[in-house]
């Protein structure tokens, strides 16, 4: 937190000076008491009561002082506000090597059922759109707020050979771009999902330096176990997944790098990267919290005060 008038807090030392004056008069007050000889007729007039009872009022006020005056020295905090508009392509890995049983009940299936609640957890007025790519990349869906297009195309989804992970950034540009002809373009984000490594097309240097050079992060996920295999013509293939690369397309790319081996922890990672998607951090004033924290400071001073000593602070 920063304060943008911070000479208002000098007027925290006459604050201080009125909460040191009231401790010494309620230790005089205690010695005066303790003077009165007669003690019994000291509890009639004075009944005995909670200690802690006649300073709440007291203490109260004083924090009613105190952050008022936090408040006209105008604080400021990184707060995550909710994005306008934004352009999101998911970029989704349909390799072979997805249809692996590592993952329950394959990789393929809960990718699927993962990325259809990513779909629904994103704001309505973000455009989203669908890239799919194996040994090369294409658009189905470009960027619009039509869910249920996106659910269709998830539904018809099959799996085939190779991985062209570069060709899918290029492919999810070159939707973004479309967008990117309105006068003032939303921010865009690519979030791409795979488990293998590049074997076909573009390479990931390549991809990651034009998505950096276009403004556009791309967040990947690493899905799937080392342990993974796919029977393929009879034959038992290894394919563990390969973070290292994605992890490189991520860091170069300006965006987040995650991992998943199992469906809950896809889940989980479409949410988080939702929410950091969803929202951008700016910095904003926030002395309204002060003000309001000294009213109900105030009012916590007036009612402990009428309801045990019938009377204001």
């Amino acid at each position: 937190m920063t304060l943008l008038s911070p000479i208002w807090l000098w007027l925290l030392v006459p604050v201080a000076l009125l909460a040191l004056g009231y401790v010494l008069m309620s230790v005089r007050r205690s010695a005066y008491a303790v003077r009165f000889t007669n003690l019994d007729l000291l509890d009639k007039v004075a009944p005995k009561r909670p200690q802690w009872r006649r300073h709440v009022p007291a203490g109260a006020l004083l924090a009613m002082f105190a952050l008022l005056v936090v408040g006209f020295a105008r604080p400021t905090a990184e707060v995550r506000v909710p994005r306008e508009r934004a352009t999101i392509m998911v970029a989704f890995d349909v390799s072979a090597s997805m249809g692996a049983t590592d993952v329950a009940p394959d990789r393929f299936t809960a990718a699927r059922a993962a990325a259809r609640e990513f779909v629904r957890g994103l704001p309505e007025r973000f455009n989203l759109g669908l890239v799919t790519f194996s040994s090369e990349a294409s658009v189905a869906v470009p960027p619009t707020t039509d869910r249920q297009a996106v659910f269709n195309a998830l539904d018809r989804l099959t799996t085939s050979s190779g991985t062209a992970i570069g060709d899918a950034v290029y492919s999810s540009l070159e939707a973004i771009a479309g967008v990117d002809s309105e006068a003032e373009p939303p921010p865009a984000h690519i979030v791409l999902l795979s488990d293998g490594s590049n074997t076909t097309g573009r390479g990931i240097r390549e991809a990651a330096e034009r998505a950096s050079s276009r403004g556009v992060p791309v967040t990947t996920i690493a899905y799937g176990t080392p342990g993974g295999t796919v029977e393929l013509q009879g034959n038992q293939v290894p394919v563990p997944v390969d973070g290292p690369a994605l992890r490189e397309l991520a860091g170069a790319a300006g965006g987040g790098f995650y991992e998943a081996a199992s469906g809950d922890e896809l889940q989980a990672v479409y949410e988080d990267i939702g929410t950091s998607v969803g929202y951008r951090t700016e910095r904003q004033e926030i002395w309204m919290w002060f003000v309001a924290a000294g009213l109900v400071a105030a009012l916590l001073a007036a009612v402990g005060s009428m309801f045990w000593f019938s009377r204001l602070p």
